[in-house]
């Protein structure tokens, strides 16, 4: 790969990245509240319990 090609490459990567990040709601807001109430309990992490209960519960 030449050095370009290995630019242009990381260049895609972070923009999906950025992309990605860009389009979950910060943690503790209403759509934030809603995506975990829709999202299996089962799934949560436990940092993701803790601020549910935190932020959608004890509000």
């Amino acid at each position: 790969m030449t050095a370009i090609n290995k630019l242009i490459a990381g260049l895609i990567a972070l923009f999906f990245l950025l992309t990605i990040t860009a389009c979950s709601p910060e943690v503790g807001s209403d759509q934030w509240c809603a995506d975990m109430k829709a999202t299996p309990s089962g799934d949560w992490s436990a940092n993701q319990a803790s601020d549910f209960a935190k932020h959608c519960i004890l509000k």
